[in-house]
């Protein structure tokens, strides 16, 4: 049983790692960053309703008490991070994206600590600042951000969101079911996202074209589109969430970090983007903090478990 739960988070992080690269095919074909999420989100949303309400519809019932809580994830768990992420992705090389959003561990370690106010091992704190001097390395800090600023702080809001979906977390119970939280999630954020993304504006033809973004391999737009809503988005989810089943909270976080590897990996044979040394070795110890910081929160105190239950990634 553990060993396949590996394996199916294995799997997923592999899958979300496809949604920085496939985005930009959409983004090269002539879509704002906020259009391609807004399609990738309604398309998912809306498919997986459809297969839900088939197969398992008492997944779509939303008690009217969660009615709060479903909304603020489909703002902050869902279109917060999907559209600064994509964003990001537009001014920074899809793995320093990807770094910048899984300091989300370690903004959930702050978090505990000093608004829930719960006392964590010494490691979570030494891992906290390990990750903050990775990601100074990261962004080469000493020669003066060489890193477009505006990209770094959406990569950072984004990493906020992702700590929020995080925390959100504790709010599941017996009466929420995951799968139709991420449906319901996915739709109110197109929902939510419509007014800035303009639906009835987006440049539909792109959708009848092949896109090569620069140094990339050419593809078809709506093949990139379709795998990113497939899977990259829906496996991708659906993995993630029986993973976190069949494995332990910190087990399954670790695991699902390895999509900042396979993003950086994927980034680089599709769209041609290299990470230079001091990425690649700052990124090893932005993720070597992270995941000793969040390592810690699990094992050391039982709030913490509760509060960053089903760490399913979305990238």
């Amino acid at each position: 049983m553990r060993y396949t739960g590996l394996a199916i988070a294995f799997v997923s992080s592999i899958c979300f790692a496809f949604s920085g690269p496939m985005a930009k095919y959409l983004i090269a074909a002539g879509m704002v960053p906020l259009e391609a999420v807004w399609v990738r989100m309604a398309g998912a949303g809306v498919l997986m309703i459809a297969v839900l309400a088939v197969l398992k519809p008492s997944a779509l019932r939303i008690p009217r008490s969660r009615l709060p809580f479903f909304a603020m994830y489909a703002i902050i768990a869902v279109a917060g991070v999907q559209s600064l992420y994509f964003a990001a992705i537009t001014r920074l090389p899809v793995g320093v994206a990807l770094l910048l959003e899984f300091m989300a561990p370690v903004m959930v370690v702050v978090w505990v600590r000093f608004v829930r106010k719960i006392r964590l091992a010494r490691a979570a704190y030494v891992g906290a600042v390990t990750a903050v001097v990775g990601l100074a390395i990261v962004v080469e800090a000493w020669s003066g951000l060489r890193l477009d600023a505006l990209g770094l702080l959406l990569g950072l809001l984004a990493g906020a969101c992702c700590a929020g979906y995080f925390l959100m977390s504790d709010s599941f119970g017996a009466d929420v079911d995951p799968l139709g939280l991420i449906a319901w999630g996915m739709t109110g954020a197109a929902v939510v996202l419509a007014p800035f993304a303009q639906p009835w504006n987006i440049p539909w033809r792109v959708f009848t074209v092949t896109a090569t973004p620069d140094g990339a391999v050419t593809l078809p737009v709506l093949g990139a589109f379709l795998w990113m809503v497939l899977v990259a988005t829906m496996i991708a989810y659906i993995l993630g969430v029986n993973a976190v089943r069949r494995l332990s909270a910190a087990v399954g976080a670790t695991v699902a970090s390895l999509e900042v590897i396979a993003g950086a990996v994927v980034a680089w044979v599709l769209v041609g983007e290299a990470l230079g040394p001091f990425q690649i070795f700052g990124g090893l110890i932005v993720l070597s903090g992270a995941l000793l910081a969040q390592t810690a929160t699990f094992t050391r105190q039982p709030e913490a478990t509760a509060a960053l239950a089903e760490p399913v990634r979305t990238g």
